[in-house]
């Protein structure tokens, strides 16, 4: 099998790196050419475009930012398009479902199956081949995909329908945001009840009242610069949630508020 990769960032890259050191047989593409250089001594071979990237993979993953980034890879540039019956689709992207629905549907003209496969776990995870893949989407083309999703993951798992993988990252992201407005005001008590944060922290990893939210406040992740690039990209995601939320019918959720919360609070910290 052969496969195409398309969004050499933060996480496609080291996710392409995953795939190589399995001995996949990987072909990507990038709109900078030089984003490319980190794989000159790899066995990465290079397509020169979308639609010769498309024409010669069995299976393509896609990883580029927002809902109209992904429609311009996919449709504009004209990859699918030039993609063969039979091959797969798989968004890694964090987009709207109905986003993912829309490409499915087209895809179908074409014969090609949509699998939306975003992606939990940081770049971390990427690189250590430690990621989450939340899939939704035809399950002869999710376990024809699989082995491939387990080279960058350690947890792969298809919820049902195409679509549903994006659902659940939505409401993954949205509760991390939560959580962590819940511990900053967990370490702002503890504080003033005469508990250093930082052993508090400690307990807290180690006890029931912990989450994964711990893991993204340290030095690293809650640093002004960090917040300052990542934040637009969560109020981005949060913003998903709600409309996802708001169709379905639950706007306004004590998971909503507490996200929002959490969010500003970061924001703060930024200096935004």
């Amino acid at each position: 099998m052969k496969i195409g990769f398309i969004g050499l960032g933060d996480m496609g890259a080291p996710m392409v790196e995953r795939m190589l050191h399995h001995g996949l047989e990987v072909v990507i593409w990038a709109r900078r050419p030089e984003t490319t250089r980190r794989f000159d001594h790899t066995a990465a071979s290079v397509a020169e475009t979308p639609e010769a990237l498309g024409a010669a993979c069995d299976l393509v993953g896609i990883c580029v930012q927002g809902d109209t980034g992904v429609r311009e890879v996919v449709v504009s540039s004209g990859l699918l398009s030039a993609m063969r019956p039979g091959t797969v689709l798989a968004v890694h992207s964090t987009v709207l479902p109905q986003t993912c629905s829309a490409l499915a549907e087209l895809a179908a003209d074409v014969g090609v199956s949509v699998l939306d496969a975003p992606i939990s776990g940081g770049h971390r995870g990427a690189a250590e081949g430690t990621l989450t893949v939340m899939v939704g989407g035809p399950a002869e083309a999710f376990e024809r995909s699989r082995a491939v999703f387990e080279t960058f993951a350690a947890l792969v798992l298809r919820l049902g329908p195409v679509g549903a993988g994006q659902a659940a990252k939505l409401v993954n992201n949205t509760l991390l945001s939560a959580n962590k407005k819940l511990l900053f005001d967990a370490l702002t008590i503890g504080e003033e009840l005469g508990i250093e944060p930082t052993t508090l922290l400690e307990l807290l990893r180690a006890s029931t009242g912990g989450s994964r939210a711990i893991d993204f406040i340290g030095p690293d992740y809650a640093s002004p610069d960090f917040l300052r690039r990542t934040q637009p990209l969560n109020w981005k995601t949060f913003d998903r949630f709600v409309q996802l939320a708001e169709e379905a019918g639950v706007p306004d959720s004590v998971l909503e508020r507490a996200a929002e919360a959490g969010l500003r609070e970061l924001d703060r910290i930024a200096g935004i």
